[in-house]
């Protein structure tokens, strides 16, 4: 089955997909009219079709960076009414998995700081500009774009601060939607939303609701039969401001470098000393998952250079 026929014949992702000009954003092939057909085809049955529009929704419309393409934002968008379709995965339940996993990396792409009011007015004073560089570039061949990147003077830097600025501005929209799958059935869909919210609230809009997530976080990784699952949780807790100063002394060795790489423990002598171990031996760490992967957080690139910082500090 085609993508188009596909599109055809599955319901629609979200009627929102009928407002966003797709022909007018890109994301890391080039023009985004491809991108809702790929997420309609998750919901569909036709396995190569959605093989495809799994591989796309990662590896297109995300930056392996951390950040965010142009197409990231509306995507995002798509992922998260995803979450409550009947369609999606109804014999794979790590499907709806891998969407908030999917929203955990736009969490950590839309998390700029004190940077949003700063890119907000450079943004701002270019609109004109920045519209007509990206028809430029949405019209341009492969060759033709990766000549616009090279231009020292072009806004495409701008560009993808913009992008970055509209997943900021969605964040509190996707929190609100990834918050009831902290209470899910499933083990692991709770360990995913715990490191979706991880990420998103951290946004400033989510500050007075802080408190109560940590507490809901904390009671989740007291109540956790998987040292894989409290790894995770530890670093959303850990990402949020919350303690994880009971869990340095776990008997798992990869339970305690999680906890240790809470932000707030930088310079404490117990967690430092816990990243100093894991750098004397990181195949350890590798290995005390046994066959599952390290914690979903740190295959993202901002966890990686915190943990290389942390641990040759």
């Amino acid at each position: 089955m085609s993508l188009s026929k596909c599109c055809d014949t599955i319901p629609v992702v979200d009627d929102r997909a009928h407002d966003v000009d797709w022909s007018g954003l890109f994301h890391a092939r080039g023009r985004a009219s491809d991108t809702p057909g790929h997420v309609a085809a998750l919901l569909g049955d036709d396995a190569e079709a959605l093989v495809d529009g799994y591989t796309h929704l990662w590896s297109a419309t995300l930056r392996r960076e951390g950040k965010a393409w142009p197409a990231t934002a509306p995507t995002a968008m798509l992922v998260v009414e995803l979450l409550d379709n009947p369609l999606l995965g109804p014999d794979d339940p790590s499907l709806p998995d891998a969407m908030l996993a999917y929203l955990y990396e736009v969490g950590v792409a839309a998390d700029l700081g004190d940077r949003a009011g700063e890119i907000r007015a450079r943004v701002q004073d270019r609109v004109s500009e920045l519209r007509g560089w990206t028809a430029e570039y949405v019209s341009a061949d492969a060759d033709g774009r990766a000549q616009m990147w090279q231009d020292g003077k072009a806004p495409g830097d701008l560009v993808l601060d913009q992008a970055a600025l509209a997943c900021f501005d969605l964040v509190p929209v996707l929190l609100r939607r990834t918050l009831p799958y902290l209470a899910s059935e499933r083990v692991r869909r709770r360990t995913c939303a715990a490191a979706a919210v991880g990420s998103l609230a951290r946004h400033p809009a989510a500050a007075a609701q802080r408190p109560e997530l940590l507490k809901q976080l904390l009671t989740m990784a007291r109540a956790s039969e998987s040292s894989h699952d409290l790894a995770t949780i530890l670093i959303a807790i850990g990402s949020l401001g919350g303690d994880t100063r009971p869990w340095l002394s776990d008997p798992h060795g990869g339970v305690r470098v999680c906890a240790a790489l809470a932000p707030d423990l930088a310079g404490d002598d117990t967690a430092e000393q816990v990243l100093v171990e894991l750098a004397r031996s990181p195949k350890a760490f590798g290995k005390s998952f046994g066959d599952m992967a390290p914690p979903l957080q740190l295959q993202s690139k901002w966890f990686q250079d915190l943990l290389k910082e942390r641990c040759t500090s």
